[in-house]
C-alpha cells in the first residue's frame, strides 16, 4: 500500500527536490511541508527532513530550524510513535529539537566532506531500511562539514546497550564517534543518518543503494 510522506522544507534546505523524486520513484505519495506552518500528523504516514543548510546554519546547524512552527508538529508525530528519517542537516535538526540523542559537530578535518563513504548495517530495523541485513554493506555519498557524532561517554554506552547505532562507517570519513554513520531513537522510530540515499538511486549516479531506504 502506498504511504503519504511529508517532505518538510526550511529556507535553506537544498535537497527537497532530490527527496522528493526518491520518494516517487519508490511508487509512494508525497508533500511538502513548509517550515512556518504545523500540520494535521494524521494526514501523513512518515516524515522525512532532507539534508541543506537550514537558516544558513547559523549558530549551530540545524539550530534554528530545529525552533521552528513545523518542528511542534513533527515532534507530535514522534509520540505518536509514527517514523520519521533525517537526512544530513535533517540529523542535525532532529539532534537539536530533542528527538534524536547527541550532536553533530565540526568535521575532524575541519573541512567540507563531499565524496562516497562505505557504511555497515549495525542493526536491523524497521521502518526506514527494514530490508537491510545487519552487516550489510552499503555505498552512499556524504556532503557535510558539522558530521562528526558527538556524545558523552554514558549517552553511547546507551546507544549501545539499546542498539540505536543503526550505520557506521567502515572508513570513517569525519572523526565520529564510534564511527556513527546513523542512529535511531529510543523508542524506534526516529531515524537519522549523515550520508545521502536520495543521491544513490540509480547506479549510474555511482550506486543505488538507496533503494534499500524507502
Amino acid at each position: 500500500m502506498s504511504k503519504k510522506i511529508g517532505i518538510v522544507r526550511f529556507l535553506g534546505t537544498n535537497c527537497d527536490a532530490d527527496v522528493m523524486k526518491w520518494v516517487l520513484g519508490s511508487g509512494q505519495q508525497a508533500e511538502y511541508l513548509w517550515y512556518q506552518d504545523q500540520f494535521n500528523i494524521e494526514n501523513f504516514d512518515q516524515i522525512i527532513i532532507p539534508g541543506g543548510f537550514s537558516y544558513g546554519d547559523y549558530l549551530r546547524c540545524g539550530a534554528m530550524a530545529a525552533r521552528s512552527p513545523v518542528m511542534k508538529s513533527v515532534s507530535e508525530f514522534s509520540k505518536k510513535g509514527k517514523p520519521i528519517l533525517g537526512i544530513c542537516n535533517g540529523f542535525q535538526i532532529l539532534c537539536e529539537a530533542g528527538l534524536l540523542p547527541g550532536a553533530l559537530i565540526k568535521n575532524e578535518s575541519l573541512k567540507f566532506k563531499d565524496e562516497w563513504a562505505e557504511l555497515i548495517v549495525a542493526e536491523e530495523k524497521s521502518f526506514f531500511g527494514k530490508q537491510m541485513k545487519k552487516k550489510q554493506t552499503l555505498k552512499l555519498p556524504i556532503a557535510h562539514g558539522d558530521g562528526r557524532y558527538y556524545n558523552t561517554g554514558d549517552g553511547l554506552k546507551k546507544l549501545q546497550d539499546q542498539d540505536q547505532i543503526w550505520l557506521k562507517y567502515q572508513k570513517n570519513p569525519n572523526g565520529s564517534l564510534l564511527d556513527i554513520a546513523g542512529i535511531t531513537s529510543e523508542s524506534g522510530n526516529v531515524f537519522a543518518l549523515m550520508p545521502h540515499p536520495e543521491r544513490a538511486v540509480f547506479q549510474w549516479m555511482g550506486s543505488s543503494d538507496g533503494v534499500y531506504f524507502l
